[in-house]
């Protein structure tokens, strides 16, 4: 491949990415697609319908990243989430952060970009201090905690630490086999439950809608990333890599770490080391769609903090999502969704912290509000 022709390919993928992110935006906003909102929706109302669609995005990603696996010929070892190691500790912490967080900054990354986009300028706010503090626990003072305290904790294995890796390499299986079983299984196994007990109202079959449509836009992400990205020989380098993406590997949707490389991306715009990459380029889009639809619905509104107390509580969980998200490796997009599809197995850690998190902040909430 020649330079001029990588480069055409880095700018397809761009705007590809671009325009699948501000997809993305527009049907979580058309759909109130939200991780925060779904737990809230249990904790308060005792409400599954929105846990039921982000079951139903988990289960069509997972099944799109399978076909893909074993019909497309992407390399799940060569995706973000496949290092040798599970950091279990770095995974629960920083889930348990980051679901505490997003309660407190009225919802997780994702959720404050579509907000964004429809002109609620808290979430601007949020997203700034999340950004400063996900590039301080990247590069900065808590990347030194982070490293020598949590990372550090981990379990070593000898092949990528995905589950169906796992399990073929312990039992002496067939990967494709156990990666169909298991990734298609479970797939189809989370689509059906969340469609049997989704209900027949219209209300129920449009929200079950936008987790197929999100679940499709991220099984499109891994489509885009490994099979159109995929680079035998860059041409500088002569290394096989992964074109667009900041490191050079698989990636689909995650929005804690390319909001810290989108702040860093402006701040040094005159820099040439300083280049456009896969997560700035969907953070851009998932602001852009949720405007088109703001536009569309006729509901874009500036929006502002109530008071100081507001104000606060956005900010530490502003803070604690931008930590959190870097410690997990991922938000309830990049490890809820994204990480999940691939079946890795500090993904699993990951959620489960993000969700014990944010039961106990909505619990907390509802105990400081009753006093």
């Amino acid at each position: 491949m020649s330079p001029a022709e990588f480069d055409t390919l880095v700018a397809t993928i761009l705007v590809a990415v671009f325009f699948l992110a501000a997809a993305l935006g527009f049907v979580m906003r058309e759909t109130r697609f939200c991780t925060m909102g779904a737990i809230s929706d249990v904790v308060y109302l005792g409400d599954w319908m929105r846990i039921r669609q982000w079951a139903m995005a988990i289960g069509v990603a997972m099944c799109g990243f399978t076909a893909l696996v074993l019909w497309a010929g992407i390399s799940a070892a060569d995706t973000l989430y496949a290092g040798t190691q599970l950091m279990w500790l770095s995974s629960m912490v920083g889930g348990l952060m980051f679901g505490v967080g997003m309660v407190l900054a009225s919802g997780c990354g994702a959720r404050n970009l579509t907000r964004l986009g429809g002109g609620n300028l808290k979430s601007l706010v949020v997203l700034l201090v999340m950004a400063v503090a996900a590039f301080a626990t990247l590069k900065g003072i808590t990347a030194v905690a982070r490293a020598r305290w949590l990372d550090s904790v981990h379990i070593g294995f000898s092949s990528p630490a995905l589950l169906p890796e796992v399990v073929a390499g312990a039992a002496g299986w067939s990967l494709p086999l156990v990666r169909g079983l298991m990734g298609g299984g479970l797939g189809l196994l989370l689509l059906l439950s969340a469609w049997c007990a989704g209900g027949k109202h219209r209300r129920d079959v449009s929200v079950l809608a936008g987790g197929i449509a999100v679940g499709l836009c991220v099984a499109a992400a891994w489509w885009l990333g490994g099979y159109v990205g995929n680079v035998q020989e860059h041409p500088a380098t002569l290394e096989h890599m992964y074109a667009a993406t900041y490191t050079g590997r698989i990636e689909a949707f995650s929005f804690v770490t390319p909001l810290a490389h989108t702040l860093d991306w402006l701040l040094f715009f005159s820099d040439r080391n300083k280049v456009l990459t896969w997560g700035i380029a969907s953070v851009a889009g998932m602001v852009a769609g949720a405007f088109l639809h703001a536009l569309w619905r006729r509901d874009f509104c500036w929006q502002g903090f109530a008071n100081t107390a507001d104000l606060a509580r956005h900010l530490v969980g502003a803070v604690l999502m931008g930590v959190g998200g870097v410690v997990a490796m991922g938000c309830t997009v990049g490890q809820g969704i994204s990480a999940l599809s691939a079946l890795q197995l500090g993904s699993f850690l990951s959620v489960t912290g993000i969700v014990v998190g944010a039961v106990l902040a909505l619990r907390y909430l509802a105990w400081k509000e009753s006093r």
